[in-house]
């Protein structure tokens, strides 16, 4: 088509143009050139206009219809949509380029298209259009970050909901078997208490069996000692069978394995022997038997049920839930709780080398987003070391300041984008592995609170170093005051 439109077409882009809130009141001549160089296009519903690395050459004012931009490395829906009397593309003093997603209408649309070659003279020309283009682009920006900031948090949301599920549903499924289990070893004891009752039973008898079931249960819940190995179980499990067996007690297959948990021996049994006779034996240590199942099945409860109780507690405090925003954090207590979220991860064959400065005070900050500073740096570290490798985790003072460093031995990070690495939007991790806002939002919250971070990595050994100022300028007496928490204690 030429390179001007007719006074027609030209005509015509201006009725089109002054139903636009950006150009309705703008000079006659100044619209008049603008829409000379202009270009209408009209497209399909679902015609895809834009792919990823496609260049982005033209500013378009929308004047039906409605377009989409979505990324397909980011889940959670379109980034940007734009409808109809809006102007979108490429705008003047931007820096996009290319398209980094997929953009497509979502109705029949038509729009007019100004070639970025023309905004030297347009800004020229129309100083007043000029300043409404930057704001538009100044106004997407914060929108397009916002957006982006908030799927980066979904996601992270995602991983954390996902380790912590992974995490509680490990002892929630133990705890689930053990009540199960104890409903059958209830039923046993039942059972073997019966036939021990039917038994012509002596005082000191039933005295020495009712010590004997004590001590067994005793040593069944309290494991003082090294836990038994494999090896050194099966031989006092092979050993009891033989005592059994040799004095006739039904089931010694059975009754064995019990009996080794509780630290019984042939020789205890001796002893036993001695005082009660053998006619008792098998229901007396059919009863044992069931009781010690029984106490370590509510041990097993016990134990799983805190495990639950701990990981409910630290996503509490990792997330500074019911507290106010600034306050004292102890930052030990914060890289506990965050490590404890990734032990999920971390089992995978991930060693945590932890030196922390016994000396370090509280810090002055907001809790819950230096939380999102550790989780990130975390998460990037175990990436790195594909699930296999050494995490450290120091801490230190420095002057008025506290460091905390958090390291892996990777591959490192390349040094031509170690220059890039907090840029936003920038991520060496695959289509849909990352958004590259990760970092870019840890130096955010870094600089909120005046601190600074910095980058040392080499293949095997890649640290993040983070300083953060003690108080913050805002909050001069902050250590001065006692916390909540200290108060009600």
């Amino acid at each position: 088509m030429s390179e001007l439109q007719s006074p027609t077409e030209t005509a015509r882009f201006v009725a089109d143009l002054r139903k636009i809130q950006t150009f309705v009141d703008l000079p006659d001549d100044e619209i008049e050139w603008v829409a000379q160089r202009m270009e209408e296009v009209k497209y399909p519903a679902g015609f895809i206009y834009g792919r990823p690395g496609d260049p982005i050459d033209y500013m378009v004012v929308l004047l039906e219809g409605e377009l989409q931009f979505g990324r397909p490395d980011v889940l959670g829906g379109p980034i940007l949509t734009a409808t109809a009397g809006e102007v979108t593309g490429t705008l003047p003093f931007s820096r996009l380029t290319n398209f980094r997603g997929i953009a497509r209408t979502v109705l029949p649309s038509r729009a007019l298209m100004l070639h970025k070659k023309y905004f030297p003279d347009m800004l020229q020309r129309s100083p007043q259009l000029g300043q409404r283009l930057v704001a538009l682009m100044s106004d997407r920006i914060r929108d397009v970050t916002r957006m982006e900031t908030q799927q980066d948090k979904l996601a992270a949301l995602g991983k954390l909901s996902a380790g912590l599920a992974h995490e509680l549903n490990n002892p929630a499924a133990a705890a689930r078997r053990a009540a199960q289990s104890l409903t059958g070893a209830m039923d046993n004891v039942r059972s073997a208490s019966i036939k021990f009752l039917q038994q012509p039973v002596s005082d000191p008898q039933r005295d020495a069996i009712l010590q004997f079931e004590r001590d067994a249960a005793k040593n069944a819940t309290s494991h003082t000692g090294a836990p038994l190995d494999p090896l050194e179980r099966s031989d006092r499990e092979d050993a009891l069978t033989t005592w059994l067996e040799e004095h006739d007690v039904k089931e010694a297959w059975n009754i064995a394995p019990m009996l080794a948990e509780a630290e019984v021996t042939p020789e205890k049994l001796e002893t036993l022997v001695a005082t009660t006779g053998t006619p008792i034996l098998t229901p007396a240590l059919k009863r044992v038997a069931s009781i010690v199942t029984i106490f370590g099945l509510i041990q097993e409860i016990d134990n799983t049920t805190r495990r639950i109780t701990d990981l409910v507690t630290a996503i509490k405090r990792y997330s500074y839930m019911d507290q106010s925003a600034m306050q004292e954090i102890d930052l030990h207590e914060d890289l506990e709780n965050t490590l404890k979220i990734f032990g999920h991860r971390l089992k995978t064959g991930i060693t945590v080398v932890r030196r922390y400065a016994p000396d370090l005070p509280r810090v002055c900050g907001y809790g819950g987003e230096l939380n999102q500073v550790w989780t990130n740096l975390i998460d990037n570290a175990i990436d790195a070391m594909k699930g296999k490798g050494e995490l450290t985790v120091y801490t230190s003072r420095e002057l008025d300041n506290a460091i905390v460093e958090i390291g892996d031995n990777g591959p490192g990070v390349a040094p031509e984008i170690q220059s890039r690495i907090f840029d936003p939007f920038f991520t060496t991790k695959k289509v849909g592995e990352g958004t590259g806002l990760g970092l870019d939002t840890v130096m955010r919250i870094i600089r909120k609170h005046h601190g600074s971070i910095e980058l040392r990595s080499k293949p095997g050994n890649t640290c993040f170093r983070v300083r953060l100022p003690l108080q913050q300028p805002k909050f001069p007496n902050v250590h001065q005051e006692k916390t909540t928490d200290e108060l009600n204690a």
